[in-house]
Parts: structure tokens; sequence; C-alpha cells
């Protein structure tokens, strides 16, 4: 029987944890996945509010991820945003 993958049982990590991240996106709030390299984690929602910059396009969330997607990309999937 094949093994199944999704985003809560990455065949690659334990745990796809949830987090405060900031997501860098030049085009607005309009997508559901990241890849892990526009995400910057942090340790608090506070903390990622702080760091956050509409303007330059960099906005608070809560994400889980990163997991690996079908394509082979490390992406990051987001729970909601935080403004």
């Amino acid at each position: 029987m094949p093994q199944s993958t999704s985003l809560f049982s990455d065949i690659e990590s334990n745990v796809v944890g949830t987090s405060a991240v900031v997501i860098y996106s030049p085009s607005g709030k309009k997508r559901q996945r990241f890849p892990e390299g526009v995400v910057e984690i942090y340790a608090s929602e506070a903390e990622a509010l702080a760091h956050a910059d509409p303007v330059k396009g960099r906005y608070a969330a809560i994400a889980s991820g990163p997991s690996r997607s079908s394509e082979g990309f490390r992406l990051f999937y987001l729970v909601r945003w935080l403004d």
C-alpha cells in the first residue's frame, strides 16, 4: 500500500508545526501556500506583527509547515492572517 502524504503526515518530518510568521508576498494576500524562501518564522504573534510591513509586501500570519509538496517544494500553508 503506498504511503499517504499530506500537510499532517509529511514523510520527511515527524511533525508539521504551526508558527507565527511574516510572509513576503508583493502581490498581496491572495495565495494560500508559500515557498519556504518567502517565510520568516517568529517566536510569537506579537513579534511577527512587529516585523510586518504591508507597504513592502510583508504580512504577519499563522502558517503550518514546512511540508513537502507533491512537486518537491517545501511549502507553508496559510492558517490565518494576523492583521
